[in-house]
């Protein structure tokens, strides 16, 4: 089997991994997580709005600080992750702080064989298309899930901030989807000096295609943003330029780094879903 085609093993063992390193890293906060501290920025929580008394199904949830943070501010939450050791993290977390937060190991297009339910937001953020090969399937997963009426929550990494090598020197990818980019990497962005090295597969999306997924499979959007800065600092070469908002330094406030969209599933999307079954 080619190396594309067995990616969802590869990206497992690569999450797992990752993942004790940022459970211990600076970058996700853990202590302070464990006391109370929200991991949910004001770009996702602005445009989530009061969640209380929703259901929300969070996709690509890694060991699971925003689903659990999410929980804290009153919703009912299931998160869903590819990575064993994540969702085994994930449930330890949850249990450690006394939330009822529910977590499901699979790949997300998986998801219909371990989950039978119906939310009032599904969110994903940061980090979580470039692991996915098709976003009509992406797409189609988040219309399922959705009641009518129901809110597709959705910030992402740039696409532009993907074009660059990583030190952001030049251009080293098309901005459009080219099919799989396969690499390996030392350390990781939450500790990029930890003694680790994983190999992955991934893909660039641009936002035309984003969006025409979620048009196709029934869903209306509502907003697309763009932010000048990443909340997190998890690329080489950033300055923090107001608390907590990076940028590249050398580039500035010149390109996007971040862009959010909201969407709502259409009444009519029932018929869709019954075929995509």
């Amino acid at each position: 089997m080619s190396t594309e085609n067995n990616y969802i093993e590869i990206n497992r063992q690569s999450w797992n991994n990752r993942t004790e390193t940022h459970l211990k890293s600076e970058f996700y906060d853990l202590d302070n997580f464990l006391k109370g501290k929200t991991s949910l920025n004001n770009i996702e929580l602005d445009l989530l709005g009061d969640v209380t008394g929703k259901n929300i199904l969070h996709l690509q949830c890694h060991f699971g600080q925003d689903t659990i943070s999410l929980s804290r501010l009153g919703a009912d939450v299931t998160g869903v992750d590819l990575s064993d050791k994540a969702i085994e993290s994930a449930k330890q977390i949850a249990n450690d702080t006394n939330s009822n937060t529910k977590f499901i190991c699979c790949d997300i297009y998986d998801l219909p064989n371990y989950l039978d339910e119906k939310f009032d937001i599904v969110f994903t953020s940061y980090g979580t298309i470039g692991w996915l090969p098709d976003l009509d399937k992406w797409a189609k997963i988040i219309s399922k899930y959705l009641k009518p009426n129901g809110q597709f929550v959705f910030v992402e990494f740039h696409p532009v901030v993907w074009m660059f090598d990583d030190n952001f020197d030049k251009i080293g990818y098309r901005y459009f989807n080219s099919g799989a980019i396969l690499e390996t990497e030392s350390g990781t962005y939450a500790d990029k000096n930890a003694d680790i090295t994983q190999s992955y597969v991934m893909w660039n999306h641009s936002i035309s295609e984003v969006l025409n997924s979620l048009i196709k499979n029934g869903l209306e959007i509502n907003l697309l943003d763009e932010f000048d800065y990443s909340p997190y600092n998890c690329f080489n070469k950033t300055i923090e330029f107001e608390p907590s908002k990076y940028r590249i330094e050398h580039l500035d406030d010149k390109i996007p780094m971040v862009y959010s969209v909201t969407a709502t599933r259409k009444n009519n999307t029932e018929k869709l879903n019954n075929n995509n079954k």
